[in-house]
């Protein structure tokens, strides 16, 4: 593997959740290690499965993976990282300010960005400090920094009391301010990150559009950061061994994806890795896919399928079932939540198009930047309105608003600050709040079906007393009625239902439910769970495919036993979502007589 010949000391690994980091890393570490050298592998993943996929009991300080000689992992949660940071930071204050604003304190480091940067902390302690990696030839990190730690970390005035100053309302980079004693452990780190001699960026990918392009985005940032050395991995390439339809349809997909590839990810050295049914976990798949064996499996597979969706069909809704629920009520809102790529989008278009077939009056609108409605949908039927919350424009109206009032206050180090923090997910959700909060209110009369919504921390965030009327009223030519009653009407479940969004995978299964925690934070309970994009649906008679769903089932099963509320599952579909007829496709009912 080209990957693996020519590896230098440090090697990081970056992609959209689900895409195979972890294994990836695993993979190439153990290669490394087989190769004589000694090796330490790292994981900063919260959704990790490092220790299962090693086989070996991990924690936050190197451990010997077993039958691996060389091989040492570590698995640092970046959760607990957090809480220890949050503690550090609002210990001192709590019994001398009032609980409120403690609380709010803790409501702004409870975000994505503070999380991360307290991994990048724990992380740092290794690789910042050259004598406690010495005697390693390489260090594997599964989950690089993405390009906002990087941007901040390298700001002056991300050392001052920037955020203990409180200068720019509220924050979720709130650790560097009570870091400054590791100042110089960062700069070490973030230097060894930008040295191609040292370090390599490696991007996982599907070979599916979405990630492809997702995997682009954070090669241009992160090579505008200095991160120039970077490699391409394409994961889970499929070549049908069948006459089967859905195989060979998987496969065309692939190589058009593939054949399609975005110009700056076409010009990297690329490694490819095959399509494995059972995934790569345990030490004998490791070996398996360092030895090029493909995985064995049988005509057995579609019978173990086909009787294990018969056990399973009894607890899933059908989406026909689920759409007369959500129907009932005649209006109101429906949110589709989750992470990118499991097909929010789509699941909203459906849900819409669906209800409007149904007679009613119904308005689709989504804050997805990346979101393609239009295309999704351009023969909308007569009731079925869409609209669209722009973030970026949204977010440079709000960007200009907070720049105004401090731009004379600041300094030119603190205002730099103040920008960046301005280009965090956070502020993000933050600034669409409002127009978001409209969109909400016009549920009163109608249906309205939202893709993609605000997280339960940004409106914790929104609703702390103190930080609410900085970010609304400050921000605001006043507080009106929508804006009042948002949380109340999220927090209605005759008002708002929402379906979290996921496919049959750990990764996206375990950040679903990590977003269903979240949400019930903020005292917003979910309706019900879609598992999109499922092979065990799909009829297949392929045997690896049929494996695949065999795996699949396990992830569903986790899902039945997150949530209480109705689980509706989607087939994989081959074709490109477009049009009425394919979204009602998506919704179409199944049973396992199907298969």
């Amino acid at each position: 593997m080209l990957l693996i010949d020519q590896a230098p000391r440090y090697l990081f690994f970056t992609g959209k959740g689900g895409v195979g980091k972890t294994t990836m890393s695993c993979i190439v570490a153990t290669a490394l290690a087989r190769n004589g050298k000694k090796v330490l592998l790292i994981s900063t993943d919260p959704a990790s499965n490092l220790d299962e996929v090693l086989e070996t009991p991990l924690s936050g300080s190197p451990a010997p993976v077993k039958n691996n000689p060389g091989l040492l992992a570590m698995n640092i949660d970046p959760e607990e990282a957090a809480t220890a940071y949050r503690e550090r930071m609002v210990g001192p204050y709590r019994g001398v300010l009032p609980d409120e604003a403690v609380q709010n304190i803790e409501e702004q480091l409870s975000g994505a960005c503070t999380i991360e940067i307290a991994a990048f902390n724990e992380f740092s302690q290794v690789i910042g400090h050259p004598e406690t990696v010495a005697e390693y030839d390489h260090i594997v990190l599964d989950t690089a920094p993405t390009g906002h730690t990087l941007r901040l970390l390298s700001l002056p005035a991300a050392w001052n009391d920037f955020v203990l100053e409180n200068k720019s309302g509220s924050s979720c980079l709130g650790p560097l301010a009570g870091l400054k004693e590791q100042r110089l452990i960062y700069e070490g780190a973030v230097a060894s990150l930008t040295d191609p001699e040292l370090t390599l960026l490696v991007l996982v990918s599907r070979p599916e559009a979405i990630t492809l392009d997702e995997a682009e985005r954070a090669a241009a940032e992160l090579f505008e950061l200095g991160m120039k050395n970077q490699h391409l991995v394409i994961n889970g390439q499929f070549k049908a061994t069948s006459d089967d339809p859905v195989a060979r349809a998987l496969q065309d997909k692939g190589e058009q994806a593939l054949a399609s590839l975005p110009p700056n990810l076409a010009k990297l050295p690329r490694s490819v890795m095959e399509f494995r049914p059972h995934g790569l976990v345990g030490l004998a798949a490791i070996d398996h896919a360092l030895e090029e064996q493909p995985e064995a499996v049988d005509t057995g597979q579609v019978n173990e399928l086909a009787a294990g969706l018969q056990r399973l069909a009894p607890r899933l809704t059908p989406w026909p079932a689920l759409l007369e629920r959500l129907a009932a009520p005649g209006r109101g809102l429906i949110m589709t939540m989750g992470k990118g790529g499991v097909g929010k989008t789509a699941t909203a278009a459906a849900i819409a198009a669906e209800l409007a077939r149904r007679g009613h009056q119904v308005c689709l609108s989504t804050t997805d930047p990346a979101a393609h409605v239009d295309q999704m949908l351009p023969d909308p039927p007569a009731n079925l309105t869409i609209s669209r919350i722009d973030p970026k424009e949204e977010t440079r109206t709000y960007t200009a608003q907070v720049l105004a009032n401090k731009e004379q206050e600041l300094s030119a180090d603190d205002l730099e600050l103040l920008k960046e923090e301005l280009r965090s997910p956070c502020i993000e959700e933050i600034a669409v709040f409002q127009a978001f909060a409209r969109e909400v209110a016009g549920a009163r009369e109608q249906f309205l079906v939202l893709d993609t919504a605000p997280t339960g921390h940004t409106l914790l965030l929104l609703d702390a007393t103190e930080s609410y009327h900085r970010e609304v009223a400050r921000n605001a030519a006043g507080v009106g009625e929508a804006v009042q009653e948002l949380l109340p009407r999220l927090r209605d479940p005759l008002y708002t239902r929402v379906l979290l969004v996921t496919l049959p995978e750990a990764t996206p299964v375990h950040e679903a439910a990590s977003l269903q925690e979240d949400l019930r934070r903020a005292a917003i309970e979910p309706y019900g769970w879609a598992v999109n994009q499922c092979f065990a649906l799909s009829g297949t008679r392929d045997p690896l495919l049929a494996a695949r769903g065999v795996k699949e089932l396990d992830f569903i099963e986790e899902v039945l036993q997150l949530n209480s509320g109705p689980v509706a599952a989607s087939p994989w579909l081959a074709k490109e979502i477009k049009g009425r007829e394919q979204l009602y496709q998506l919704l179409s009912p199944w049973a396992p007589e199907d298969t």
